[in-house]
């Protein structure tokens, strides 16, 4: 399938199962986001817990009231229900199970989060001629637990998890320039070098998404990932949590362009 389907066909076929893979690399040039929808009485401390951590939980998008599930600012036609590939369902933190829809569990006091994704700014960085190792090897973007404390929010608390692209020492200084730029989108990287620094004991064995290949004379590179709101739902257990399966984004029509600050 043409990697560059618009937003709106992508979401066609998602929500008519036809497409069911990871979104890394679909739909270039637009954003893609991280899911989290809690229920109302939830959902005013995960707010302050985002705004606490704005690295690893950038809100680009939420519902105006509980119970929506069209989200019309993030573009035509975005059902929340259908439109992302793979969705996961947690019962008092723990993940029950892994569905294509969740129409089938919407309640109307559920409020929905959508936050930025590293997908945006793997974008300008092949424009800049860095190569991204999960998209040349077209599989899921690696995803690790780290030691690195978030900021506790009322019930929510836990530890950030990061993406990883392996590149050579000036690649990842160069990496650090362009992400600067995209502070909604996770911005700089905030780790590059010894995984161990930061927790990660295997770096070939991540905790989410797909092992890559890293070359002798490269790097590990760290980004704040938005993955990171999974592990303080596990650690505050609400009754009921939607999110998206790792990988497996909401793809909008907003450009990765206009989230740029420069």
């Amino acid at each position: 399938m043409d990697t560059n389907i618009s937003p709106y066909d992508l979401r066609q076929l998602i929500r008519s199962g036809e497409f069911t893979q990871n979104t890394s690399g679909y739909s270039q040039g637009f954003v893609q986001g991280n899911l989290a929808i809690l229920p109302r009485e939830w959902a005013h401390e995960f707010l302050q817990f985002c705004q606490l951590n704005p690295k690893p939980c950038p809100i680009i998008g939420m519902s105006s009231n509980p119970g929506d599930f069209l989200l019309p600012d993030l573009g035509r036609d975005v059902d929340i229900r259908t439109d992302i590939p793979r969705y996961r369902i947690y019962e008092h933190g723990v993940l029950s199970r892994e569905v294509t829809s969740v129409k089938d569990v919407w309640r109307d006091d559920l409020v929905t989060f959508l936050l930025g994704c590293s997908f945006s700014f793997e974008e300008p960085l092949i424009a800049d001629g860095l190569e991204v190792r999960n998209i040349t090897e077209k599989v899921n973007v690696p995803m690790y637990r780290t030691n690195i404390p978030c900021k506790s929010a009322g019930r929510f608390s836990g530890t950030t998890v990061v993406s990883m692209r392996p590149m050579i020492p000036k690649d990842a200084i160069r990496a650090i320039q362009i992400c600067t730029r995209f502070p909604s989108v996770h911005g700089a990287p905030l780790h590059f070098g010894n995984p161990q620094d930061i927790g990660i004991s295997d770096i070939n064995t991540p905790d989410f998404g797909d092992a890559v290949t890293i070359k002798e004379v490269e790097v590990p590179v760290f980004w704040a990932c938005g993955v990171t709101p999974q592990v303080a739902i596990e650690n505050a257990k609400p009754d009921f949590c939607i999110t998206h399966s790792p990988g497996y984004m909401l793809v909008t029509d907003i450009r990765n362009s206009s989230l740029s600050i420069m």
